[in-house]
């Protein structure tokens, strides 16, 4: 750079951009709390929501499936709009959406208030949770945002550590509405500022999406030629969404698959513990070696555990404890490679539409899977359920090996 355009750069404030440390864990602490005031919440609160209104269980927590429903249907504009603008507007507005959300939830008597404030929460997660927030890395740093993506996985990770014991000590001692409440304030009090004053805004963002304070230079084009691009488009995007499908499932059902293998209650909830560290584990590992190697590594490995880890379910004791740990490394890396495959197989133009467009159908089988994972145990029992999921990991796995073919000329240099 020369040293007049490092002058006129010098002259602007919007120039002198946060360091990413900063930025990710302002994202980091923001995503913690977002996840656990609205997508973490009816673990904790449906039952007491249940109770005191009288409305069934069933009810109250497809409110996050409509929830699901509506990020799932905002995420492209949202994509689009962190493109054209920048993410500290969007995530500002998720922020504030969350708390009016929350402060509807806390304030319904009827069932229908009940749902459209879930649809304000919903608009708020598809806004600003884990899309969003790489849609913005990606906007800010460009393939440099890898790293970057990769941390604030290891944050998010600890959101229902954190949060789910929080949920349980305000339900006890103000109810399930007061929890609301609280988490509406923190939303507006804590997590609204820090997007609003501590996220760099786009003037500190060159237009190929490079961060202009670290003198990049510009990335032209995509990594893949034109005529493959849209066919590992929609491949990539049935591989995020086959993977919804099973982690939604799981993550409502998992109970009853280890009840129906013979465990008795506590000792499901116990076995069922091992999923979190596994994911966080299986994060750092990626962290520490992933970086010297093209992403679809990062999803080979996702998709080839968590077919590993649903099939031995699926065969049962005693290597349940096997099969948890390994659907949840696949699954925690998966998060990672949700963000950082597209960046490097679409490249940083336009990386924040293009994530909007991809996630899209993933969010909108996330709110149907539980749905459907309660039909197929109904129909024929946990084994039923089990036997699709394992059905859909295996097809995934060869969907990777497609992309693969797509991706070849990308992916053989290490990055």
């Amino acid at each position: 750079m020369s040293t007049s355009a490092s002058e006129s750069l010098a002259d602007h404030p919007a120039a002198a951009k946060p360091s990413p440390r900063v930025v990710v864990t302002t994202l980091g602490i923001t995503q913690i709390l977002a996840w656990g005031s609205s997508y973490y919440l009816p673990a904790v609160l449906a039952k007491p929501i249940a109770a005191d209104t009288g409305w069934s269980l069933g009810l109250v927590v497809g409110g996050l499936s409509f929830g699901l429903l509506a990020a799932g249907l905002v995420s492209p504009r949202v994509g689009r709009t962190i493109d054209a603008k920048d993410g500290r507007l969007v995530l500002a507005l998720s922020s504030l959406l969350l708390a009016l959300g929350l402060a509807g939830l806390a304030l319904a008597h009827s069932l229908a208030t009940y749902m459209i404030a879930w649809l304000l929460v919903g608009t708020g997660m598809g806004a600003g949770l884990y899309d969003a927030a790489f849609a913005t890395l990606g906007r800010l740093y460009g393939r440099e945002a890898r790293s970057a993506i990769s941390i604030l996985t290891l944050w998010g990770g600890f959101a229902s550590t954190v949060c789910w014991p929080l949920s349980a000590y305000l339900v006890e001692h103000l109810g399930w509405r007061g929890t609301c409440m609280v988490y509406a304030a923190i939303q507006a009090v804590v997590c609204l500022p820090l997007h609003a004053f501590v996220l760099p805004g786009a003037g500190t963002v060159a237009p190929d999406g490079t961060s202009r304070a670290s003198g990049s230079r510009r990335l032209e084009g995509t990594v893949l030629s034109r005529d493959r691009r849209m066919q590992a488009f929609i491949l990539l995007a049935v591989v995020l969404t086959l993977g919804s499908v099973i982690s939604s499932m799981i993550a409502v059902h998992l109970l009853t698959f280890l009840q129906a293998r013979g465990l008795e209650l506590a000792a499901a909830v116990a076995l069922g513990a091992l999923v979190g560290p596994s994911q966080v584990g299986a994060r750092v590992i990626e962290m520490a070696f992933g970086r010297r190697y093209h992403p679809i590594w990062t999803m080979t490995a996702s998709v080839t555990l968590v077919a590993g880890g649903v099939a031995l379910l699926l065969l049962g004791l005693p290597i349940l404890a096997i099969a948890l740990a390994l659907y949840g490394a696949g699954n925690g890396i998966g998060s990672i490679a949700r963000g950082t495959l597209p960046l490097a197989l679409f490249g940083p133009q336009g990386y924040a539409s293009l994530m909007g467009k991809l996630v899209m159908p993933s969010l909108l089988a996330q709110a149907l899977a539980p749905s459907l994972g309660a039909i197929l145990i109904e129909w024929n029992g946990s084994g039923a359920a089990l036997a699709f999921l394992t059905g859909l990991a295996a097809l995934n796995i060869g969907l990777v090996g497609v992309l693969w073919v797509l991706a070849r000329p990308a992916t053989s240099p290490h990055e």
